[in-house]
């Protein structure tokens, strides 16, 4: 054996490069580290995951908007916690396109798309307290092909469910951080 490698099972060989993950894996429960939204002790909804199951989504207009919010919903209710709505979240979202992918016919054969959406947190009280707000960005493109528009049509479906999905997560990431920094209002 050479140089720190260690017999591992079936007769492969293990090297300290390969253990430093699952020594630092061990570590993190004697840390104090918790998962942002993860599930508390014993596998019971945190306060955090409770508090991100009672936000109503309000409706996002257009087909884009619609993927949005699904994700969103489906974020929120991942513990499967029957909570009661507390909370609005009003999300305005914008989908850009522009060609990048430009032929001397000027023709288009690469597609950026941009989505941005900024969102506001309200308590449901009288008042309608404004609680947060922030902002998310994500990007994808894709390859239009010249005479393959349905694939173009299915490629670009494709794409808002990413941007969607990747949208979902940093705001579902915000609004977790928020609750945990002020756990009075969770």
């Amino acid at each position: 054996m050479q140089g720190g490698a260690t017999p591992g099972v079936a007769g492969t060989v293990l090297t300290r490069r390969a253990l430093l993950p699952l020594g630092l894996a061990a570590l993190l429960p004697g840390c104090g580290f918790r998962p942002l939204y993860g599930p508390g002790p014993g596998g019971a909804p945190s306060p955090t995951q409770a508090s991100l199951a009672a936000i109503n989504v309000a409706l996002i207009p257009d087909r884009p908007g619609q993927l949005l919010r699904q994700a969103l919903q489906d974020r929120f209710e991942r513990a499967g916690v029957g909570v009661a709505h507390r909370y609005d979240l009003a999300v305005a979202y914008t989908l850009t396109q522009e060609g990048i992918g430009i032929q001397p016919d000027t023709s288009t054969t690469y597609v950026r798309v941009r989505g941005n959406a900024s969102w506001i947190l309200r308590a449901q009280d009288p008042e309608h307290t404004q609680l947060s707000t922030g902002a998310a960005r994500a990007m994808d493109s894709f390859n239009y092909i010249a005479n393959q528009f349905f694939a173009a049509e299915l490629e670009y479906d494709t794409i808002q469910r990413r941007v969607a999905d990747l949208l979902a997560d940093q705001i579902t990431v915000q609004l977790a951080r928020y609750f945990k920094m002020h756990p009075k209002v969770a």
